[in-house]
């Protein structure tokens, strides 16, 4: 959806939206809500609007606007959230979902009635400190302990842990990295949505931007686990995880402290490890509010304040 200027036909925003007929790779689930359709409407749950980015659960800007000063950068992001609703409307939709999107934007829509929601990630919060055993310093003496203890069984049991970016990311470590997300996929009864070649084509369009953290046996020289992460402007995305081989902590260190090593050498703000999992609390992440709203359609009534629509704004 695109909003311009009615005069000019200068594009003024916009908001990425996806016609679904499934709820797979939202992170922000609404199997509830498609039961619940299904056992009290004869019209069918899918398809749905879905505003969001795919397979991503990382909070930014849904509802994207480009005016002049803030103030008319709102109203644009206002008369987009208005139009969404008016698009699920006339599109005989069951409703129309952003997932993750800004807390002033979920602010917004929630003045609009749209139908609110939190969730928890857990993320790390970088305090500037030079280096590991000076955030480990920051802690408890107990949660130091239990770290260190961790730490030192990894290193303990004949593995080797390697950061990889760039050009020293090869097709044969990704070759092993499709193992390990293939088995964890298998073994949480999951849906394995990235090809093969999805791996080899972050490398040639965005290799500085990947961070691959990779576990190698030393008795066999086997690669037997690795963990993905993105690298943004302040933070690194802990996204995939796999092994081929079980070994005691291996997954802590891997996904947690060698990210939060990477982004203290980097000078990052911090680690966004993703949803679930109370035990990284534990190893110094600290829960964290995501967002997300929801239309249902012909339900609840469009508002009738003033918006963008109103003030030489076009939708389309």
């Amino acid at each position: 959806m695109a909003a311009y200027d009615s005069g000019s036909g200068k594009l003024l925003g916009g908001a990425p939206l996806y016609l679904k007929s499934h709820s797979y790779g939202e992170y922000v689930f609404d199997h509830s809500w498609a039961r619940a359709y299904s056992a009290f409407s004869p019209e069918p749950y899918y398809p749905k609007l879905q505003s969001c980015v795919p397979f991503t659960p990382v909070t930014g800007p849904r509802l994207l606007a480009a005016g002049a000063d803030e103030a008319e950068s709102e109203w644009i992001r206002a008369a987009l959230a208005q139009a969404v609703t008016q698009l699920c409307d006339t599109m005989g939709v069951s409703s129309a979902h952003v997932t993750f999107p800004a807390k002033s934007e979920w602010e917004l829509m929630g003045k609009q009635k749209w139908v609110l929601r939190t969730g928890i990630q857990y993320h790390w919060n970088n305090r500037k400190w030079a280096t590991f055993d000076d955030f480990l310093a920051s802690l408890k003496q107990s949660k130091r302990k239990s770290i260190r203890s961790e730490r030192n069984k990894v290193a303990k049991q004949g593995v080797t842990v390697h950061r990889l970016r760039g050009a020293d990311i090869t097709e044969a470590h990704w070759d092993a990295f499709y193992k390990f997300y293939t088995n964890t996929v298998d073994e949480h009864w999951g849906q394995a949505y990235l090809s093969r070649q999805f791996f080899s084509l972050l490398t040639r369009d965005m290799a500085d931007d990947v961070l691959l953290i990779m576990a190698r046996e030393e008795a066999s020289g086997e690669w037997v686990a690795g963990a993905l992460n993105l690298v943004g402007g302040d933070c690194i995305y802990g996204r995939n995880w796999g092994c081929t081989k079980q070994f005691n902590s291996l997954h802590f260190e891997l996904c947690y402290y060698q990210a939060i090593e990477a982004a203290i050498e980097m000078g990052l703000d911090r680690v966004e490890a993703g949803a679930q999992g109370e035990h990284k609390i534990a190893r110094g992440y600290l829960p964290s509010l995501t967002f997300s709203g929801a239309r249902p359609a012909r339900i609840l009534p469009v508002p009738t304040a003033p918006s963008a629509c109103n003030a030489g704004c076009r939708l389309t």
